[in-house]
This record gives C-alpha cells, sequence and structure tokens, in this order.
C-alpha cells in the first residue's frame, strides 16, 4: 500500500491545485457547524443544540455537494450545477429568515436568540460563498453577494428588527458574503489558470514534435526533391530514344540507375542523422526546454573529443530523461552532470521531483528499456531511481572504448 506522500506525489500540479481546492471548500464548509456550534453549545442545553444543528447540518451537506460538482465543473467534467446552486440558495434564505424570525418572535430566552442569530448570519454567508462557485458570471455573483444582503436587510427589518439594526444587518452580511464569494472567485480562477499554463506546456512539446517532423520533411525533400526531378527526365528520355531504336537509351537508364543509388545513400545518412543525437545539442536543447517549463536547469561538463557513437548513445538518454521530468515529474530543479573518469564517460541526470516518473522505476518502463537497449549496444549501463530526499536520478556510464552502435530499426 502506498503512503500518503507517495499518492500526493503521484498527482500533477494541476491535480494537486484541484485537489487542495477542493478539500480547502469542504473544510470552509464545515467550519459554518463548527462556529454555530461553539455559540449553541455554550448558551443552551444539549437538546435544543443538537436540534437547532440538525437543519444547520443539512446545509452544510448541501453545501459541500454543491461545491464540489461546482468545481467538477469548473474542469469541465460536469455542466453546470445550476440546479444545485439554486436549491443551495433557497435553503439558506429558508434557513435565515425561519432564523430570524425565531430570533425576533420565538418563544425562547435570550440565548436562544443569541444562537439563532449566529445561524442567521452564519448560513447566510457560508451560503452565498459557496453559491458563487457555481456562478459563472463574476457580475452575477456582485449581483448575488448584494442582494442576499440587501435581502437580510428587507426581511430583518419588517420582522420587527430596528431600522439602524436592519442596516447594520445588512452591511455585516454583505461584507461576509462578498469575502466568502471573492474568495470562491479567486480559488476558481487560479485553478483555471494551473490547468491553462499546464496544457499550454503540453501545447509547446507537441509543437517540438510537429516542428521537428517538419525539419525531417524538409530534409528529405532537399534529397529526393532534385533526384526525382532527374529520374523522371531522364527516365522519358530513354522511353523517347527507345522508341526510336537509339543506343543512347541504355546510357540514359544507367544514369537513371546510378541516380536512384546516390538517392538512397542520401536518404539513409538522413534518416542516420536523424537518429543520431549530438550531445552538446542534446543539453542545450533540454536546458532550454525545461527552463520555458519553469524548471531551473544547471548543466555542468564538457562533451569534447567523445566518439559519435558516445554522443549519440548519450544523446538519447538526455532527451529521455528530459520528456519524464516534463511529463511525469513535478520537479522545480534539474541537475545534468557530464563525467569523464579513466576510460569511461557518465551522465547523470538528477531533478528533485518527489517521486520517480510513471514507469521510470528502478526495473524500467519502456522509455528506460529502449534506453538501455541503445546504451548496451556501446558497452554502457543505465541506472534509475529515488536518490533520496525526495530526489530521481538517472545514471548512465559508457566506456570511451565503446563499440560501434547497432542501427535501430525504424
Amino acid at each position: 500500500m502506498g503512503s500518503p506522500g507517495g499518492w500526493w506525489g503521484r498527482k500533477s500540479t494541476p491535480a494537486k491545485v484541484e485537489t487542495y481546492t477542493r478539500w480547502s471548500f469542504h473544510f470552509i464548509a464545515l467550519s459554518e457547524p463548527t462556529v454555530i456550534g461553539v455559540t449553541a453549545f455554550g448558551h443552551v442545553e444539549a437538546r435544543l443544540a443538537l436540534l437547532l444543528m440538525a437543519p444547520v447540518a443539512a446545509h452544510v451537506a448541501l453545501a459541500m455537494v454543491t461545491a464540489s460538482r461546482a468545481l467538477d465543473w469548473t474542469c469541465g467534467r460536469r455542466p453546470q450545477p445550476l440546479r444545485l446552486v439554486w436549491t443551495l440558495g433557497a435553503v439558506t434564505a429558508a434557513l435565515a429568515v425561519t432564523a430570524l424570525v425565531l430570533t425576533l418572535h420565538g418563544p425562547g430566552g435570550e440565548d436562544t436568540a443569541t444562537v439563532l442569530g449566529s445561524v442567521f448570519g452564519v448560513t447566510l454567508s457560508y451560503g452565498v460563498g459557496m453559491m458563487a462557485l457555481g456562478v459563472k458570471d463574476r457580475r452575477r455573483v456582485v449581483q448575488l453577494v448584494l442582494g442576499y444582503g440587501a435581502g437580510a436587510g428587507l426581511v430583518a427589518w419588517p420582522a420587527g428588527m430596528p431600522a439602524l439594526g436592519a442596516l447594520a444587518a445588512a452591511a455585516f452580511l454583505t461584507a461576509a458574503g462578498g469575502f466568502f464569494a471573492a474568495t470562491s472567485c479567486f480559488s476558481v480562477w487560479l485553478l483555471k489558470a494551473v490547468y491553462a499554463l499546464d496544457e499550454a506546456r503540453e501545447t509547446r512539446a507537441r509543437l517540438a514534435v510537429a516542428e521537428e517532423r517538419l525539419r525531417f520533411g524538409r530534409d528529405l525533400h532537399d534529397v529526393m526533391g532534385r533526384n526525382l526531378a532527374v529520374i523522371a527526365l531522364k527516365s522519358e528520355l530513354a522511353v523517347q530514344l527507345a522508341r526510336r531504336e537509339r543506343p543512347e537509351a541504355v546510357e540514359q537508364m544507367i544514369e537513371v540507375q546510378r541516380i536512384a543509388q546516390e538517392s538512397q545513400r542520401e536518404v539513409r545518412e538522413v534518416v542516420r542523422g536523424y537518429r543520431r543525437a549530438d550531445l552538446e545539442a542534446e543539453l542545450h536543447g533540454a536546458r532550454g526546454v525545461l527552463r520555458a517549463a519553469g524548471i531551473d536547469c544547471e548543466v555542468s561538463g564538457g562533451t569534447d573529443g567523445l566518439p559519435a557513437e558516445v554522443q549519440s548513445a548519450l544523446g538519447w538518454v538526455v532527451r529521455e530523461a528530459t520528456t519524464n521530468v516534463l511529463r511525469h515529474g513535478d520537479a522545480k530543479k534539474c541537475t545534468v552532470t557530464v563525467l569523464r573518469p579513466e576510460g569511461r564517460v557518465v551522465l547523470t541526470v538528477r531533478n528533485d521531483g518527489a517521486t520517480a516518473p510513471h514507469g521510470s522505476s528502478r526495473k524500467g518502463g519502456t522509455g528506460l528499456a529502449g534506453l538501455r537497449e541503445r546504451l548496451s549496444a556501446v558497452g554502457g549501463t543505465l541506472d534509475a531511481g529515488e536518490a533520496g530526499d525526495g530526489e530521481f536520478s538517472l545514471v548512465a556510464e559508457v566506456p570511451l572504448t565503446a563499440r560501434p552502435a547497432l542501427e535501430v530499426a525504424s
């Protein structure tokens, strides 16, 4: 069974913010019966306090459900919970008006009136704040706050509260409801912003892949475009010469064969260059991509003089490690170190993510398995796993006397 820290660490940053926001509002809702309960059990007997807390508990349960559905709507998982918002509004108004009338005209004494007064003020303030979560237009949120605040004063005055007291109650409830509503609106805005930033990061990664595909396509076009045009012209010329039974047709077809073979060789070079990763370029690219994603990246060590096959293998390690940090980790800092002990090269990539990336355990997932195959082709090894202190470490070691790398089938 995983630890709570592991459960939290496996969440993405947007999921963490969503979980924090969701439970924050649940605890805010639970603070409503706490505030009223302290007043109730401190002023009236336990049986009466429990009786008064029953409708408050129902109001809290409805508020928690509304908050949860409203956050699901914010994240795009459910339609807007209009019915729940209206229901919560009606229940809040009914409970507040009942508590106000009983406060002013109820059979209880002063202590009971104090408890009922707290029910009146607290349920209105918390109810408005929870309803604001399910309202899309911020102008409607302002109207909601002002409407409930003014409505409280307009109901309190005819019910028997002095005009000055009704005005003070309306002002207080408008301020309290506005505070909770502003908290709700800010939390929703922050949650949307985090998800938007995460989506932008994924879009940036997809654009990078698309740009690389376009580069590869341009290289193939530059290599094949001219040669194919020449082949087409010479083939057409050979056809015309053959129809006239001219011996030059054979020479033209020999030239076509030579150009086709040359095109094959050039395509292989393009593909080989595409597969071969330059270590210095990959280190520079990893630093730029990680910093663009808000992750501080430090690169140290030199790559001068390393054999081409060693640079290619370690370049793929840098690519895969960078991808894992971006996709699966929650790192704030990443360090890449290239050391050259006697007769070998050691590449270390460390990040301060809470846990290892998904599928990147010490035994390895698909990505690490592919890296091990590439490194084994040059006599290298790969070790990956948690390094303690919330860090994940990936260490690749390749001897400088590496044998030539095997070509990987496309």
